[in-house]
């Protein structure tokens, strides 16, 4: 493929709309690289300003945002990706980058809907810029990615539930904090507000739900951009 390394396994199909989407292609890599620092940029923008007097949280509270550990990730993520041609990369790191792109759309998604302000238009990029950067840029950005990048490896059906292993992980995580400091990381997880464990547990379910769909949404999308790619008659 015009000097690009062979993904395992091979394109089959499509071969000039691989070769121009593989992942080794330098603009690609290039992106990945610039969304990856930017990404870090901001979160140490965070990390910086949660050690200032006045702020809403402190430096351990912002590390327990599921927004904060998804962003970290991506990042790390997206700037190996860009350092690495994906042969030097395990045939998992597809299934990992799935979770990452899943991730952050919910987290663009839970952002929209139940984080922001009443006041603030779901399209207004006129945010304190690493807010832009994790609640926009990010979950955009990682969304195509996934959508559009030649990727060769298909997910077995099972592949949303164990995406959602690190979301379920993180509530209880949520909780157990919150019991023992009385700090919630998100209103909606928070059971000592109007309505108790009741309306916790209700907007939680209703979450869940949501996660599970988009899993699945997203699951369906990477196989179809796969078999773009690949017969799969032997996986």
């Amino acid at each position: 493929m015009s000097g690009m390394s062979v993904l395992d396994p091979p394109v089959e199909r499509h071969l000039g709309l691989n070769d121009a989407l593989h992942p080794d292609r330098i603009w690609i890599r290039a992106l990945r690289f610039a969304v990856g620092v930017f990404v870090l940029v901001a979160l140490a923008r965070k990390t910086f300003d949660a050690t200032l007097p006045g702020n809403d949280v402190d430096v351990a509270q912002l590390y327990s945002e599921f927004t904060v550990q998804s962003n970290l990730a991506l990042g790390i993520v997206l700037i190996i990706s860009a350092a690495l041609p994906r042969t030097r990369l395990p045939e998992w790191w597809d299934h990992l980058f799935g979770a990452l792109a899943f991730y952050l759309v919910m987290t663009g998604i839970i952002y929209v809907v139940l984080v922001a302000p009443p006041e603030e238009p779901w399209w207004s990029l006129d945010l304190y810029w690493p807010q832009l950067a994790h609640h926009r840029v990010a979950p955009l950005f990682a969304a195509l990615d996934w959508l559009l990048v030649t990727r060769t490896v298909r997910g077995k059906w099972g592949r949303p539930l164990v995406w959602l292993s690190y979301p379920a992980a993180f509530l209880v995580f949520s909780w157990v904090r919150g019991a023992i400091d009385g700090w919630y990381v998100y209103d909606f997880l928070d059971p000592t507000l109007d309505g108790g464990w009741p309306a916790a547990l209700t907007t939680t379910a209703q979450v869940l739900v949501t996660f599970l769909v988009i899993a699945t949404l997203l699951h369906g999308a990477g196989n179809a951009r796969s078999a773009l790619a690949v017969r799969h008659t032997r996986r």
